[in-house]
């Protein structure tokens, strides 16, 4: 596991920080029992099979 060798300052670490940013989930529309949905990308297939129920 890498250790630093010096202390970073709380000016570096919270420039560091400040980089990381969450992305939002791809939407696409699917049609469930002829009522459009927007879901995320990954999820179509599951909610085409039926393991997961879209919420109103």
């Amino acid at each position: 596991m890498a250790v630093p060798k010096r202390k970073m300052s709380r000016s570096n670490t919270r420039h560091r920080r400040a980089q990381w940013k969450a992305t939002t989930a791809q939407l696409v529309t699917i049609t469930v029992d002829g009522v459009p949905y927007r879901v995320p990308q990954r999820l179509v297939k599951a909610y085409e099979r039926g393991l997961l129920h879209p919420v109103d």
